[in-house]
């Protein structure tokens, strides 16, 4: 992602007078907005189109509309603040103790929440991952969705992630991981766990920072070639991941060529002759989380198992060697911390003797 054209669509925060001028990397997506007051706030959030939001202190009754915002949420140590969401993690989806601590947390919807129940809800914030609602585009069309005058009657102030909710807007790829670690520090900020967001953002940039060292002299021309196949979004047409998508920043940094980083966009509908064109050396099974160890293995051979036998694909040599990497979509495609380690998984299988010291 190039900074300065992406921080005029980013959230806008009080945190920094450097966050878009990078400083010798492609970091922040925020725009300083003068300085927060000793306690952190008041905090003023921007949408991707600029319109502000302020906060005097940090809300207490938060819904959010997916699991990525959810993760978040509870990794900066707020989950207890969290009364609903849509698109819960499926069980076993999140690491640790964060899935025990998610199924605590009410769904109000298994997808998009309807609109009479997030207005009526309770909550004094909403985090949108998509932009689904108020007209933003995006993931455009998922219910009906309420509008922001709608919001501001039930008393609910209404926010995005905009490494995926801006980034249709953006003028230019995502290719680092500079979006996510802006939504992080975001939310640090709203909830009042700056610190805690810093340290996430601290812990993700080490690990992408050894990955970039490691791959530091591989020129771009040698990067092997990489398709996300998008098992789940259907097989008759595949769905191209293209340069604004934060998979796209995963795949770059993780010292992986896109094939279809020049599509316009996030995702786009192509065709098998489009992919067979691109022969990539590698192809990431991308499927989401059935909540089942044994049930994702069963969808990640099945998505294997259409490769090799669909007249199309079954000849590409990625195909034959059986170049498969089984990443699940969601922390390849979402934003969250796990972002960093989709970059260090995908970089050992492709670079595995770079980084055959650190096994």
């Amino acid at each position: 992602m190039r900074p300065r054209k992406w921080c005029g669509l980013a959230m806008v925060v009080a945190l920094t007078a450097t966050a878009c001028s990078g400083g010798g990397g492609e970091r922040g997506t925020a725009a300083d907005v003068g300085p927060p007051g000793r306690d952190g706030f008041p905090v003023k959030v921007a949408d991707c189109k600029g319109v502000e939001t302020t906060f005097a202190a940090p809300p207490h009754k938060i819904v959010t509309s997916n699991a990525a915002a959810l993760e978040m949420l509870l990794r900066l140590g707020v989950g207890d603040r969290v009364i609903g969401t849509g698109f819960p993690p499926g069980k076993g989806t999140l690491p640790g103790d964060l899935g025990a601590r998610a199924a605590k947390v009410p769904v109000l919807g298994k997808a998009v929440i309807p609109k009479e129940k997030l207005l009526g809800s309770g909550a004094d914030l909403y985090i949108d991952t998509f932009a689904s609602m108020g007209g933003m585009g995006g993931m455009g069309g998922m219910g009906d969705a309420p509008t922001e005058e709608e919001f501001a009657a039930a008393g609910i102030r209404h926010i995005y992630l905009a490494s995926t909710a801006c980034a249709s807007m953006a003028k230019g790829p995502q290719r680092d991981l500079s979006g996510v670690e802006g939504d992080l520090t975001r939310l640090g900020a709203v909830t009042g766990t700056a610190q805690r967001a810093r340290e996430l953002v601290a812990g993700m940039r080490a690990k992408v920072a050894a990955v970039r060292t490691a791959l530091a002299d591989v020129p771009e021309g040698k990067r092997p070639g990489y398709f996300f196949f998008d098992f789940d979004a259907g097989t008759k047409q595949p769905m191209a991941l293209c340069g604004k998508q934060v998979a796209n920043a995963v795949l770059t940094q993780a010292g992986a060529r896109n094939v279809f980083a020049d599509c316009d966009g996030d995702f786009k509908p192509v065709s098998w002759e489009d992919v067979v064109a691109k022969n990539p050396d590698w192809i990431q099974l991308g499927i989401r989380d059935r909540g089942d160890a044994a049930a994702n293995a069963q969808a990640y051979d099945q998505a294997a198992q259409f490769l090799r036998t669909f007249p199309a694909t079954k000849d590409l040599a990625a195909v034959r060697d059986g170049r498969f990497l089984r990443i699940g979509s969601e922390r390849t495609t979402l934003p969250g911390t796990r972002t960093a380690d989709t970059v260090e998984e995908i970089a050992h299988t492709l670079y595995p003797a770079r980084f055959k010291a650190a096994r």
